[in-house]
């Protein structure tokens, strides 16, 4: 890893934790639920995340522009050579429902491929995070980072991550239909990368529609980890596209 994504990495990770008090104050209180446009809940806590990152994101490398949920929402967002995707608070509906299963995610896009990534789980304080193979690392509230390496999908039991309120069930069964006595683990938000990252699963299926801020992260963690994520074709998963809307895809450990 050269000094340059270093010094954002360990920004990036500043500002995801940093952003994680504002996320529980309002986690722990009643608040309000409210609709965007798209019908896609939002809460004041996923707008506080936001604020707090974006400033924290633009002390850090002012050069860099920033894409993030809120912010595209509102039709803010712009994609650069190089720029940042933000979700402050993936997992609303998890957010919603307290059952902990939400994330904060920040990533570097260069070109079209995610070459940094940042994934804070607020209620556990864990921080996932990577930027180029061999770098991908959790920190397990304040105790020094530890490395993380994706497994070797076995032939038999492959561990699948899968959305607890997203996906097509049909889809997903045809799959696991075309594996050896699989097993499932259930989660909301970009939490499923970071499980195919540090080994505890081995594949996760995305079938349904994602945007480039729910993943760009846990891709590039992925990535870091040895693992990959491709379109389900097999083809490179792109970023940077129109509008920020991702195709289905999978992410895998190693084959």
């Amino acid at each position: 890893m050269n000094a340059d994504l270093r010094e954002l990495l360990e920004g990036a990770c500043r500002a995801a934790r940093a952003a994680a008090p504002a996320i529980l104050e309002v986690y722990r209180s009643p608040f309000e639920v409210r609709s965007k446009a798209d019908a896609s809940p939002v809460t004041e806590a996923d707008e506080r995340a936001e604020a707090i990152i974006v400033a924290a994101l633009a002390k850090l490398a002012p050069e860099i522009p920033v894409v993030a949920e809120e912010m595209a929402s509102r039709g803010e967002a712009i994609a650069a050579e190089r720029f940042w995707l933000v979700d402050p608070l993936d997992g609303t509906r998890e957010f919603v429902a307290k059952n902990g299963e939400f994330t904060t995610n920040i990533g570097l896009v260069e070109g079209d491929r995610p070459v940094l990534g940042v994934v804070h789980i607020p209620i556990t304080n864990v921080t996932y995070a990577g930027a180029g193979l061999g770098t991908a690392m959790r920190q397990d509230q304040d105790a020094p980072p530890t490395a993380i390496a994706v497994r070797r999908i076995p032939a038999t039991g492959a561990v699948v991550a899968r959305s607890r309120s997203h996906g097509n069930s049909e889809q997903l069964a045809k799959y696991l239909a075309t594996l050896r006595e699989p097993q499932t683990r259930i989660a909301g938000s970009a939490a499923k990368f970071c499980f195919v990252a540090e080994g505890s699963a081995d594949l996760y299926p995305r079938f349904g529609p994602t945007m480039e801020w729910d993943t760009a992260a846990g891709h590039a963690v992925v990535e870091a980890a040895g693992g990959s994520v491709t379109c389900l074709d097999g083809t490179r998963f792109r970023y940077a596209k129109p509008g920020f809307l991702n195709p289905e895809f999978l992410c895998k450990g190693r084959a």
